[in-house]
């Protein structure tokens, strides 16, 4: 008997473990009856629903499954989808919600929750501040004097400090619970007063530096429960387009940081990596696009992104593939094409000190009204300042393109399309036509390269790109 005992524990204890697998909350909630209600979450931006539960007549239900549901920050779903209030989920998921939709957020019971007793009386605290935050700000904005001013700024700054105050009270009464965790992550770096800068003077450099270098202290790249927050995301964001210099090199280095620290966790890695290729594979500024191709070179093409659909691998793969070659400062591709009277006319044959690239279709209408103020701008300034015009026709048919070229007294620029022979002969050696390699996948498109045919700028308006030309035309004279 001595020696069965220990495996009789062992069993009851591996009976008890797989028990406790999964979830299960059981929800009342007034007056809702013979209903479904539902239990969403976040995904950085985005809200998506996890579970549903049918309420019987005397409003009760239970969310429940047989795995674990990942930490976060969830939230419960009226039949008409609308939120009604928030819960924590992690590692305790068999706890009890009672709620009457009449009185919310204040009537709401957790049981068997400390992480959500302790959420539930924040949540009424800053619902309370809120609105005086609320208030305060709609007085400040119809203040009529400085002195009026002055007075409702110290009253935010005294609402603010006492929001802080709070969640430093929580975090020093309640180290080790998720809510800790997600108020260290919300914190932001307070910066030394200017009598501690360098000097004793306040110095903007220093502030930068150490606002960025704090920015953030308090949050693990390691912890997946942040993903299901609405902050993160935006607190990420936010850290790219104020703190982080926009160029492609520096973004480059703060991503493979950010990706480095979440590798021990999957989730977390997963989706920084899914938000930065979604964000740089069409980026806002130019020249951005190099770190997406960086992510997929060092990332998607090594094995270490198999959570991306075939479908999107494949997208990717062709994006890839085509931005590689007309990055910012490369060597454009050669463009063997020929002119009207079907006669060679190369992009490296032309000796200038800058050619601007244009592909257009006579029949785009965008085309038809962007194609000649190219040409005014041309004739009037770029000539002047040695500018070559190499047009590439893209669609439209010869006949068109040569009618709209006259009609509209292009001259001057150098007219070029691919034969049809030309291109069948690519097909069948498999080479990447111009399209795929200048990303050319609508009209008009503008490229701007230096005298050695490296890419300058693209995608950009003829008036962007005359801005270009004048800055390198003035750091020339410099």
């Amino acid at each position: 008997m001595k020696r069965c005992l220990p495996l009789a524990m062992l069993l009851i204890s591996c009976v008890l473990a797989k028990a406790q697998t999964g979830y299960n909350i059981p929800i009342t909630l007034k007056p809702y009856k013979n209903t479904y209600v539902y239990l969403g979450y976040y995904y950085g931006k985005m809200k998506a629903l996890a579970d549903s539960a049918l309420l019987d007549a005397n409003g009760k239900g239970v969310f429940a499954g047989k795995e674990p549901l990942p930490g976060g920050i969830y939230f419960v779903v009226s039949p008409r989808k609308e939120i009604l209030f928030e819960v924590l989920i992690d590692k305790q998921q068999k706890f009890s919600i009672a709620a009457d939709s009449a009185s919310l957020p204040n009537n709401v019971t957790f049981t068997g929750s400390q992480d959500n007793l302790l959420f539930h009386l924040y949540t009424r605290f800053t619902n309370q501040i809120g609105g005086e935050i609320n208030r305060t700000n709609e007085s400040f904005k119809a203040a009529k004097n400085e002195k009026d001013s002055a007075k409702l700024r110290i009253r935010l700054k005294q609402l603010t400090d006492r929001m802080q105050l709070y969640r430093d009270s929580m975090i020093a009464k309640n180290p080790n619970t998720f809510l800790t965790a997600l108020f260290q992550a919300m914190k932001e770096p307070v910066i030394p007063p200017a009598a501690k800068h360098p000097g004793g003077k306040y110095d903007s450099l220093y502030a930068y530096r150490f606002y960025k270098s704090h920015y953030w202290d308090g949050v693990s790249f390691s912890d997946g429960r942040l993903v299901r927050t609405p902050f993160f995301e935006a607190k990420m964001e936010k850290y790219y387009k104020e703190l982080v210099v926009p160029n492609p090199d520096s973004i480059k280095q703060e991503v493979d940081h950010m990706l480095l620290y979440s590798r021990s966790n999957q989730e977390m890695f997963k989706f920084l990596l899914v938000h930065f290729v979604q964000k740089y594979v069409n980026p806002e500024y130019m020249g951005q696009d190099a770190v997406f191709v960086h992510l997929f070179e060092k990332y998607i093409n090594t094995g270490q992104a198999d959570f991306f659909t075939e479908k999107y691998k494949d997208f990717m793969f062709k994006r890839a593939y085509s931005l590689m070659a007309n990055l910012i400062g490369q060597p454009a591709a050669q463009l063997d094409l020929v002119d009207t009277l079907d006669k060679p006319a190369s992009l490296y044959d032309i000796e200038s000190e800058f050619t601007v690239i244009c592909f257009w279709d006579p029949t785009c209408s965008h085309c038809k009204e962007t194609v000649p103020k190219v040409d005014s701008i041309f004739k009037a300034k770029w000539k002047n300042e040695g500018v070559t015009v190499y047009g590439v026709m893209v669609d439209g048919g010869k006949d068109l393109w040569k009618k709209f070229i006259n009609d509209n007294k292009l001259s001057g620029w150098i007219h070029a399309y691919q034969l049809p022979s030309q291109q069948k002969q690519e097909e069948a050696a498999g080479k990447p036509n111009y399209r795929q390699l200048y990303d050319v996948y609508q009209t008009p498109i503008l490229y701007l390269l230096d005298k050695d045919k490296r890419i300058i700028a693209k995608k950009l308006t003829y008036l962007q790109l005359d801005e270009v030309i004048d800055l390198k035309l003035k750091n020339k004279k410099i």
